[in-house]
């Protein structure tokens, strides 16, 4: 089902239809739920990739403690946004984009000894956050993708942290993200729980004064299933005295904050299959395609058909959502059951808040962008 909300502001549109409707209400209510559900204390942040929309940006600032950036780029936009604190990761950070993380007072993770070294030169003696990004060799939750425990650009390798150079800024703790889109809240947890211990214990061990450890994100979204993140197994062990647990979820905050739309434009038969082609497609929201799953979508009836032409209609027939791009890759969906639908219905796919425009190839054929709808956002 899609909310009235949603399908209002669907219907206000222009046509052909090519929309995202962004709810922050959900995003704001999946922050307050996973602050409740976490160690007193720790710092909910957001992390900005998976949704940088200024308007959602906004609202999302408030309730977290935080945002987490990866670019000069992200650094703008939650100073922007009013974010209370900031911290900065990515593995390739330039010096302008260090410059501004210390003029901007962010927790900057610092993801190599040469970017470390760099960091200091560039303070000249100015006040620092830093903590080290470190790739462990400990196994990690399963997920989408794996940051730590596998050769990646990311972090410092954890056996080369006895070869870091001691006439460095200060070092506050550890940045310890392993994993991407992770279902297992238990399992989440009992990860969490051993990041900090093992954070305590190579503090010491480098003599490194601990007070923060941040675990990353992680918690997961299924797209396809009723598999949930099941807050109620996410039992974490408060982090010693003095030090501070930080979190930096995206994608399970926005994902189901978001809807995107799309106009059917033409309906064909080729080689015994129905395809809905649509005015949008992978250029708008690639994740489908980039992660080789199909994307259910909810069939939003529109009525209206001012043309002197028959209107095509499939019924009780499979049908795969395709794109305007001129590539067969262009996919969102294949062989989902429809009852009805007709050139001119709008499908609206849900979970689409997170990793949606945001990593897509938008200028690809140049397609003009999708409208933004933003509830509860003025003009």
């Amino acid at each position: 089902m899609v909310p009235e909300p949603v399908a209002a502001a669907i219907a206000g549109a222009r046509r052909p239809v090519c929309a995202y409707v962004y709810d922050p209400a959900v995003a704001v209510a999946r922050i307050a739920a996973l602050r409740a559900a976490l160690p007193p204390g720790t710092r909910v942040l957001y992390a900005v990739k998976a949704n940088g929309n200024p308007d959602l940006l906004r609202a999302v600032a408030a309730p977290a403690d935080g945002l987490e950036v990866a670019s000069g780029g992200e650094l703008d936009l939650a100073l922007a946004a009013g974010a209370r604190t900031i911290a900065f990761a990515g593995p390739a950070k330039t010096d302008d984009e260090l410059t501004a993380a210390v003029d901007a007072g962010a927790m900057i993770h610092v993801e190599s000894v040469h970017e470390l070294r760099r960091l200091t030169h560039l303070a000249r003696g100015r006040t620092v956050n830093a903590a080290l990004r470190v790739n462990r060799a400990a196994d990690t939750p399963s997920g989408s993708h794996r940051m730590t425990g596998t050769p990646t650009p990311f972090g410092i390798a954890e056996e080369d942290l006895d070869t870091l150079p001691r006439d460095t800024v200060p070092i506050s703790g550890f940045h310890l993200h392993a994993v991407s889109n992770n279902l297992d809240a238990a399992a989440h947890a009992r990860f969490v729980d051993d990041a900090v211990t093992w954070s305590v214990h190579t503090a010491a061990r480098l003599g490194i004064p601990l007070t923060y450890v941040n675990a990353g994100g992680g918690l997961g979204i299924d797209y396809t299933g009723d598999t949930t993140f099941d807050l109620t197994q996410l039992r974490i062990n408060p982090p010693p005295p003095g030090v501070t647990l930080a979190v930096e979820p995206g994608r399970w905050i926005t994902a189901d904050s978001g809807w995107y739309a799309a106009e059917v434009i033409d309906l064909k038969r080729n080689h015994g299959r129905w395809f809905a082609v649509l005015r949008g497609g992978t250029h708008h929201f690639r994740l489908p395609a980039a992660w080789g799953y199909s994307h259910p979508f909810t069939v939003l009836p529109v009525d209206d058909w001012p043309h002197p032409y028959p209107r095509p209609e499939v019924s009780n027939v499979e049908v795969d959502a395709t794109g305007e791009l001129c590539t067969p890759r262009d996919v969102l969906t294949r062989g989902q059951h429809v009852d009805r639908l007709r050139a001119g219905d709008v499908l609206v796919f849900a979970r689409t808040g997170a990793y949606g425009w945001d990593i897509s190839h938008h200028d690809f054929l140049r397609h003009p962008y999708p409208e933004v709808k933003v509830l509860g956002s003025v003009g």
